[in-house]
């Protein structure tokens, strides 16, 4: 199953977050896990993370906390992934000893990796700021072509 690990939900649950209250203060760790109900430990090393890899600054002091380090259209849901997990990959083609045992004789992995690059294209493509509209907006990402659902039927 492809799936992001929980670390990087809730770096998108933040990140999302410090988008939507950017205007008014920077928002502690404590403050993100208690309005989504999250370890307030794994926040802050989610929160500890992304300001290592550059997507959140934190401010220290009284009325410190983190804020987004750029705006929300310019700060994908692949940054944030990335930030958190690494690379996304799904297929170990290339492992930590060089290439899988059949590499060479393997019928999947040109298909593979076509399907990886569309998974980071479309990851790139949605910002935290269209993550952060109004949820009755069209949808974020609309899929086109065989991959559609209905579009193999006809109406009659």
């Amino acid at each position: 199953m492809f799936k992001l690990s929980k670390k990087a939900d809730y770096g998108l649950i933040a990140v999302k977050h410090l988008a939507m209250h950017r205007q008014e203060h920077a928002c502690s760790a404590n403050e993100i896990a208690e309005e989504y109900g999250i370890s307030v430990t794994l926040m802050a090393k989610v929160l500890q993370r992304l300001a290592r890899e550059g997507v959140v600054v934190a401010k220290h002091g009284s009325t410190g906390g983190y804020q987004l380090a750029k705006d929300p259209g310019q700060v994908s849901a692949l940054d944030v992934i990335s930030a958190i997990d690494g690379p996304v990959l799904i297929t170990s083609c290339v492992t930590s000893h060089g290439n899988c045992e059949t590499t060479e004789r393997c019928s999947v992995r040109e298909p593979l990796r076509k399907v990886n690059e569309s998974i980071l294209g479309v990851l790139s493509t949605v910002t935290i700021a269209q993550m952060s509209e109004d949820p009755n907006e069209p949808a974020l990402v609309a899929l086109s072509g065989p991959m559609r659902s209905g579009s193999h039927m006809s109406s009659s």
